[in-house]
Order: structure tokens, then C-alpha cells, then sequence
């Protein structure tokens, strides 16, 4: 699949604006372009957009390391907010920290358009045989 049809296949991504820079098992990318409807009524960008974008980014990372008919869904995410964000796209670094027979640990580092980093999320996303 190329990075748009796996955001395709994202309904809720894709209704965002994600992006997929680049979409691997060992490195995945993606953008949230900034736009005023991800804010909160100071302006800023809304923590939940932040955590929606790094759930995509390590959910694509932790999937396209999968065995064949395999899927995987979010069982566990913790999410560290470093700064707020006004008027700039986030992009999310997804790299697994574990992958094992049964659940694969992704860590997701969101930067902002200045390459300072805005969060750091971890997740577990579980295994589902095919």
C-alpha cells in the first residue's frame, strides 16, 4: 500500500488532514497540517489532535511490521505534552521500541515546524492474528 491508501484506509486520519511522509516498520512519519478547526478556544492546537496524530503515526509503524493477515489495535498510550502549539503542522517520528509475538511498543516523538519537540507518546498496540 502507498502512504495515501493507508490513510485512505484511515477514515478518521484522513478526516484530520494526516499525512504519511513515509510509512515503514522501522520509521514512520506523519503531518498534521495546522488548521484553526484542531484548536482550543485559546488558540491552540488541542491535545487530543496531538495524541490522535501520534496514534496514527505508531499504529501505521506497529501494522507494517505485522506477519501477513495480521492486524493490531491500541491497547495502552500515555502521552507526555511538552509545549503548545499555534500556527504550525506537527510532525510525528514513530519507531518500535519492541516487537514481539504478541504486542508491539512504539515510540512516537511529535515535532513542531521548528524541530522542537512538542510530545512524546508511548503505546502498546496488540497482535491480532489473521
Amino acid at each position: 500500500m502507498t502512504p495515501d491508501e493507508i490513510v485512505a484506509a484511515m477514515p478518521f486520519a484522513a478526516g484530520l488532514g494526516i499525512r504519511l511522509e513515509t510509512a515503514g516498520p522501522d520509521e514512520t512519519v506523519a503531518v498534521l497540517p495546522w488548521s484553526d478547526a484542531h484548536t482550543t478556544a485559546g488558540g491552540l492546537l488541542h491535545g487530543g489532535a496531538l495524541m490522535a496524530l501520534a496514534d496514527t503515526a505508531g499504529a501505521v509503524c506497529a501494522f507494517l511490521g505485522l506477519p501477513p493477515g495480521a492486524r493490531t489495535a491500541t491497547t495502552e498510550s500515555g502521552t507526555h505534552l511538552f509545549r503548545a502549539v499555534a500556527g504550525s503542522a506537527v510532525r510525528a517520528t514513530a519507531r518500535p521500541v519492541h516487537a514481539g509475538r504478541t504486542q508491539v511498543v512504539v515510540q512516537t516523538d511529535l515535532t513542531d515546524d521548528r524541530g522542537r519537540l512538542v510530545a512524546r507518546t508511548t503505546q502498546t498496540q496488540a497482535v491480532i492474528p489473521g
